[in-house]
């Protein structure tokens, strides 16, 4: 996946300036408006250059862009080791621009593209080296994006600092934005991040290591495809974070199909954007020996804001819950009896075990049990449990058989 799509095919290789010169980008743009948009067909790769490819694109298309643009590392020289060995660092030409004000140019065109064909949902991701991070970081607050996070992805197997002048570069830059300020309903699955941490809350510093092994793709000479190959296990955490099954996840800078092969396995749809044809190839294979996962498998844990509402007073309706049952809070400390209504009511009697004497109040399951603790808010759902036998338990889990039967 990443950066071959920068550079349209007619352009001659040894020139990416000549790619991105004003006169050639403005009858690019201008043909690009006449001509028609494609439908939106998903599963494949679309060949040839990534902003002419975007712009055929319909508004409002896709759900979550990821994109891994060009670095423009700047390199001035070859790099080797110790040993005088050639270091593979990334020196193809669709990494090479005439200027910073050209790398500019071209940044705030694929992102405005980009931002056109998000829904209002959509969010983007993209991921870049001191290089040039920061540079698209402007651009796309420039262009209305609005930052939900910056995600420091650390590498625990980094390429060391061969010459010993400067700190290891352990480390890479993801930004994820929403397509404007003013956008709710973006999906985050904050529930099943947790729970891919071991039931921690997911931070914003991720250390996975680089692509190697056998992940890493090879050319016909056995030497690795792709400078800048990212590893499934990034990619997974992406999409796993932020779409569901079925959504549809375009990548304008395809590379090796990273982004693509993750979303096959992981049920959702794809677009990639790719110039090299080497590029393409090796990714439509790696893609076609990829299956996707069974339903079951692609099920994450969901928060209670992704689960289907479930009011408190469906557990009396249904019998599950009667009216005048008696409810406790954690260790029997409080009490509350259940109304007709689905409401609570809780009197200093009932309460007069805890020394409380806040007088009687009858409200919902939230309201009375942050009123019987003295608090600003409670879950009332947690916090209130229902006898069974001789112990109690939450009045969540009754919930939850009642959502087991709706889906």
């Amino acid at each position: 996946m990443n950066h071959g799509a920068a550079m349209s095919k007619t352009a001659p290789p040894s020139s990416l300036a000549d790619a991105i010169a004003p006169t050639k980008r403005a009858a690019q743009h201008k043909k690009s408006k006449t001509a028609p948009r494609a439908s939106v067909i998903v599963d494949r790769i679309m060949r040839g250059d990534a902003l002419d490819n975007l712009r055929a694109l319909p508004d409002a298309c896709v759900d979550l862009v990821f994109a891994d643009p060009p670095y423009n590392l700047q390199l001035r020289q070859s790099l080797h080791r110790p040993d005088q060995s050639k270091v593979d660092a990334v020196d193809d030409h669709w990494d090479q621009f005439d200027s910073f004000a050209a790398y500019d140019r071209f940044t705030r065109d694929w992102l405005g593209e980009a931002r056109r064909v998000l829904k209002p949902t959509g969010t983007l991701w993209v991921i870049g080296s001191y290089h040039n991070i920061f540079r698209v970081g402007t651009a796309l607050q420039d262009l209305g994006f609005w930052i939900l996070n910056d995600v420091v992805w650390r590498k625990s197997n980094p390429m060391p600092n061969f010459k010993g002048t400067r700190f290891t570069n352990a480390h890479e830059t993801l930004i994820w934005a929403a397509r404007d300020a003013k956008q709710t309903g973006y999906t985050f699955n904050y529930k099943a991040m947790k729970s891919l941490n071991e039931d921690v809350q997911m931070r914003s510093d991720w250390l996975l290591p680089i692509c190697t092994g056998n992940e890493r793709l090879k050319n016909a000479d056995g030497q690795k495809l792709h400078p800048t190959q990212k590893p499934e296990s990034l990619l997974h955490r992406v999409l796993l974070a932020t779409t569901q099954p079925g959504d549809i996840v375009l990548d304008p800078f395809f590379g090796s199909g990273t982004t693509g092969a993750v979303a096959k396995m992981l049920g959702r749809h794809y677009i990639g954007i790719e110039a090299e044809a080497e590029y393409a190839d090796a990714a439509q294979a790696r893609i076609d020996a990829v299956e996707t996962l069974d339903a079951d498998a692609l099920e994450v844990t969901q928060s209670a804001r992704q689960q289907p509402r479930v009011p408190f007073g469906r557990l009396v309706e249904n019998g599950m819950i009667r009216p005048g049952t008696q409810l406790f809070g954690p260790a029997r400390r409080y009490q509350a009896r259940v109304r007709a209504d689905g409401s609570l009511k809780a009197s200093d009697s009932d309460n007069s075990m805890t020394g409380s004497s806040t007088g009687s109040m009858t409200g919902s399951i939230h309201q009375v049990g942050a009123h019987v603790q003295g608090a600003q808010a409670c879950n009332g759902w947690t916090f209130w449990h229902v006898r069974d036998g001789k112990k109690l338990v939450p009045i969540d889990e009754l919930r939850t058989k009642i959502r087991e039967t709706q889906t």
